[in-house]
Parts: structure tokens; C-alpha cells; sequence
């Protein structure tokens, strides 16, 4: 499992735009997901990454297969930056992005981020175990009109070098 920091260039090429890559990193079959869901976190990675010059999405490969992503979605008022992400149909239930998740964290604890942020459907338990196995901690709810009941979730990474 590995990870890739991505500019606009790789989203680009995920969504069929350029040809194969050089570095011999293919797309799994079917793609990652939806293309409009991949241009939608294009655009939305676009808007946060005009706010930092550090990397704001990862693509995740398995050897040399994209079957994944993770980015931050919005920057909340404390600084802390609220992740997302998402794995090919054919990939879940295979541990994938809690692996995922398990290496990026010390790259952005690295980086000096302080923390993230997170949401999960009340009915999403894949995803809550992926946030709690990487130390997230629930700290509330919330109704959001478009998606419904919420769970929200938080990192400190700055204890001990380990998520809290």
C-alpha cells in the first residue's frame, strides 16, 4: 500500500483526460469510483489546495493499481482540516483504507498538521471502523440535509506521535 500525494494533473488522468502515466501506476478496473464523483472531489481539492501549499489529496495504490483516494474536504475555523475518501467497490471490505489512513497520518503529523476532522453516515459502519481504528474519536452528530445523520469525528495528532 502505498501513497501518492496528487495534483490536478493526476485527477486529470483519473478521469480519462491524459494518457498512461509514466510511472507505470495504472487505474484498477472500473475506475475509483463515479467520474462525477471524481471530478467533484477534483473541484472541491482545488478549492482547499488554494489555501496551502501542502498536499491536500493522496491517491492510494495496492503495488500498481490505483484503487483509492483520500482528501481534505474543507478547512474548519480551528485549522484543522476535515478528511475524506473513498475505495473502488471491487477493493472494499478488505481493509484498504484503514491501511490507508494508518500511513497517512504520521506523513501529516510530519507535515505539521495539528488534527482532522471527519464525518460518516449514521449508517456507513465500514467507514466509522476505519476512523476509529486510526484513532478518531466521535464527537457528536449532526443533521446535514443533503446526507442525513452524521457522525462526527477528530484526530489530535499531536499527542505522543500517536492519534488520540
Amino acid at each position: 500500500m502505498t501513497l501518492h500525494a496528487m495534483t490536478d494533473a493526476d485527477f486529470a488522468w483519473l478521469l480519462g483526460e491524459t494518457p498512461a502515466r509514466a510511472d507505470g501506476l495504472t487505474q484498477c478496473d472500473g475506475g475509483i469510483g463515479p467520474v462525477e464523483v471524481t471530478a467533484l472531489m477534483r473541484d472541491v481539492t482545488r478549492s482547499v489546495a488554494a489555501t496551502t501549499d501542502r498536499p491536500v489529496a493522496w491517491m492510494i495504490a495496492d503495488g500498481d493499481m490505483v484503487v483509492g483516494m483520500t482528501s481534505f474536504t474543507k478547512q474548519g475555523s480551528d485549522g484543522r482540516y476535515e478528511i475524506g475518501y473513498g475505495v473502488a467497490p471491487a477493493h472494499e471490505g478488505r481493509g484498504v483504507m484503514t491501511r490507508a489512513i494508518a500511513a497517512l497520518l504520521p506523513i501529516l503529523r510530519a507535515d505539521g498538521h495539528s488534527g482532522l476532522t471527519a464525518e460518516t453516515s449514521v449508517d456507513n459502519p465500514g467507514s466509522q471502523r476505519v476512523l476509529d481504528k486510526n484513532g478518531f474519536v466521535r464527537t457528536g452528530t449532526r443533521d446535514d440535509p443533503e446526507d442525513g445523520a452524521l457522525i462526527t469525528w477528530a484526530n489530535d495528532l499531536t499527542s505522543n506521535g500517536t492519534p488520540a
